[in-house]
């Protein structure tokens, strides 16, 4: 008996496939494909091209790594247990009183007005402000009274380093407000960015386009006229980051394992400041920006007290070794140790600004000779214009024009103190802090220089030496602070 093959019954309005057009009709023998296995398929079909890399997820991973960044930046600055109470029990005491009566009427009326108003007005540090502009207007006086001679000589035009320094500080002052208009979150957002380009930037010294100043290498050289001091924009890339890392790293930064992470990225800035630039003041006081944050943000004080005792007692051992052992180094920074040491024995050689620095000072008197009047910036201090031009202040208005400076600085580093203090968050107290210790240590480490307590090392007076990429930068610090300022809301608002 002949078997018959038994065929699927085709439904009503099914058409026919065709074998020329390429199909293949579905036999009992071949089994169904699955739902998992058709999109394997469809996936890695050879007529199907590959789904390229799309730049814009890349920027979107990149968004969202900023968006990341700027929830760490709102971190709440750590209360005090006595304040934090006070707060809990405010709190408590102002909930009851939550239920009021709902204002209608004129009342309502008047409470959106003065809701709005309140919106609109910002508190910013005007006598921050009026510090800022008097001390650039007092520099830029005495940068002139110093300068004359010297730019007359050399140049032909006694206005030469004040044209110039008044043109970048009148740039300063606008960037300065410009700044101060933007959020300083946006800054924190990318810190790590600004970190990197700074260390870039400084790697360019050492390529054809940096400029040697004086046998220093330290500046870069846009176009013939315009030169760039990178380790500048380092002391704000360090302020900037090392605080951003404070605040991500939260309550590790207490711990052993963060304080030496911090260390290792500020020593990483302040080495490319040293090797890269062989600028060893500002690699200083950019480290010294680092571990002044860290011990600000530290609930502990007693172990930073014994360290700096330990230091300091290093450092007294190891200059009295030096001052025996390499009298005759040929290293200059060696040399400078040894005629700070011992400053009559070298007064025409490593001690001789110095020395003539402090003549002009006892030369000057309690009120001066008078403005103009200096003889020690005719020639004979070189380049008093910059990190010099204290000792040519003292002679013309004495130790009371000093002390005036002081009283200037002194304000300055308050305003400063008082934003950091009222900062809405703990990055922007950071920020604060670290332009206050940046200023302060500028200061203190000059004012040591020109009176003989510290060997010299080149450190400009803020505001008042002479210096383009120096004043620049300044301002822009100046203006994230009033930034930060802006933030700040007082009781009562």
């Amino acid at each position: 008996m002949r078997s018959r093959t038994v065929r699927p019954i085709r439904q009503r309005g099914q058409k026919k496939q065709s074998k020329k057009k390429g199909g293949s009709s579905l036999g009992d023998t071949q089994p169904l494909k699955t739902e998992k296995s058709r999109r394997r398929d469809s996936q890695f079909s050879d007529t199907r091209p590959m789904r390229p890399v799309s730049i814009r997820s890349g920027y979107e991973e990149y968004q969202r790594v900023i968006d990341r960044r700027r929830q760490v930046l709102r971190t709440p600055k750590p209360l005090p247990d006595s304040r934090a109470g006070r707060q809990e029990r405010s709190s408590r005491n102002a909930a009851p009183r939550a239920k009021t009566q709902k204002r209608t009427g004129l009342t309502a009326v008047i409470a959106r007005i003065r809701s709005k108003t309140a919106e609109k007005d910002q508190y910013c540090d005007y006598d921050l402000l009026m510090v800022i502009v008097f001390l650039m207007c007092f520099g830029l006086v005495m940068l002139y009274s110093t300068s004359a001679y010297e730019a007359q000589v050399d140049f032909g035009n006694d206005m030469f380093y004040f044209s110039k320094q008044a043109l970048i500080g009148a740039a300063g002052v606008v960037g300065m407000f410009i700044v101060s208009k933007i959020d300083y979150h946006f800054y924190g957002a990318f810190a790590l960015e600004i970190y990197v380009v700074a260390m870039i930037l400084m790697a360019l010294v050492q390529t054809p386009l940096g400029v040697t100043i004086n046998g220093a290498r330290r500046w870069i050289g846009v176009g013939e006229v315009l030169t760039i001091q990178p380790a500048e924009i380092t002391k704000i890339a360090v302020i900037l980051f090392i605080s951003y890392e404070l605040c991500r790293l939260g309550r590790k930064a207490y711990t052993m394992e963060g304080i030496i992470r911090v260390l290792v990225l500020g020593a990483v800035a302040s080495g490319g400041v040293l090797f890269l630039t062989d600028n060893l003041s500002t690699a200083i006081i950019v480290m010294a920006i680092t571990c002044i944050l860290i011990f600000v943000i530290h609930p502990k004080t007693k172990p930073f007290l014994a360290i700096i005792g330990i230091g300091a007692a290093a450092a007294a051992i190891g200059i009295a070794v030096l001052s025996v052992t390499v009298a005759n180094s040929d290293n200059f920074r060696l040399q400078r140790i040894i005629s700070w040491l011992n400053p009559e024995a070298t007064m025409d050689t490593g001690s001789y600004q110095v020395m003539q620095g402090l003549y002009a000072i006892g030369s000057g008197g309690f009120f001066g000779k008078g403005l103009g009047n200096s003889t020690q910036k005719l020639g004979v201090i070189p380049e008093a214009q910059n990190d010099m031009i204290l000792v040519v202040i003292c002679e013309e208005l004495g130790v009371f024009g000093a002390i005036l400076i002081l009283v200037l600085f002194g304000l300055l580093l308050y305003r400063l103190m008082f934003i950091a203090k009222n900062a809405p968050d703990l990055y922007g107290s950071l920020i604060a802090t670290g332009i206050f210790a940046h200023i302060a240590l500028q200061v203190i480490l000059n004012i040591a220089v020109v009176t003989g307590l510290l060997p010299t090392t080149g450190i400009t007076l803020p505001f008042i030496s002479y210096g383009g990429t120096a004043i620049l930068f300044l301002m822009a610090e100046m203006g994230i602070a009033l930034g930060i300022s802006r933030k700040i809301r007082l009781d009562g608002e």
